[in-house]
């Protein structure tokens, strides 16, 4: 697998583990075969200890000592307690733009939000995900900021971009929550994210159901 350029080597390897899952090549239980992913992606096996690191430190990851790392239980019920986690910490970096809504930063959601209409197919996802970084870099602290980067992983947008409605629903609820920034209502900012997510996920689980991905295990 050719590298990326710019992206590091650990992110590499995060992401190709998480896509393992999502196409049902690796299951809840089944162990991760480190020298495997190194050879496959061309690195050395430091990043990918850095990424099973990473992993278990966002629940993705199980490691048991002498046995090795083991991808932790993934079903239907872990899919959506994920979105809803993700729903509310991105809708907490939401309400804290609709409190303090500066200039500079309506300024900046308002051409990102056009981009957002604009975009077509795939590049919607993108254009969301910018208007997004906008949000998170101005108003989430480290902490915030490193458990909504953790989640991201498990939203891929080219499940997203399968589902009949993607860009009407999405577009709606984006010009929902810029709204509500403009308009100072934190509460309404929130909504428009958590629901947002719970709108994600049902086309995420439909995708992971037609792979035959999601199992009931638990990692073993």
């Amino acid at each position: 697998m050719a590298k990326e350029y710019g992206v590091k080597e650990k992110d590499l390897v995060v992401a190709h583990i998480i896509d393992l899952v999502l196409t049902g090549k690796l299951r809840g239980g089944d162990r991760i075969d480190r020298d495997a992913i190194a050879a496959e992606l061309g690195v050395s096996r430091l990043p990918v200890h850095e990424a099973v690191a990473q992993l278990e430190h966002d629940g993705f990851v199980l490691t048991r000592y002498r046995r090795g790392a083991f991808i932790e239980r993934f079903d239907e019920a872990v899919v959506h307690e994920h979105h809803e986690l993700y729903g509310m910490l991105v809708g907490m970096a939401s309400a804290r733009a609709a409190a303090n809504p500066t200039p500079r930063v309506l300024a900046d959601l308002a051409a990102a939000m056009q981009t957002i209409r604009d975009a077509r197919g795939p590049t919607v996802g993108e254009a969301a995900m910018a208007y997004r970084k906008i949000i998170v870099d101005e108003y989430a602290g480290p902490r915030l900021r490193a458990e909504i980067s953790a989640a991201q992983g498990l939203l891929p947008i080219r499940f997203w971009t399968d589902y009949d409605d993607y860009t009407t629903e999405l577009i709606a609820s984006y010009e929902a929550e810029n709204t509500a920034i403009r308009n100072r209502d934190a509460d309404a900012a929130r909504t428009a994210c958590v629901e947002r997510s719970a709108w994600h996920v049902k086309a995420v689980l439909a995708e992971l159901a037609n792979r035959g991905v999601l199992n009931d295990g638990a990692a073993g």
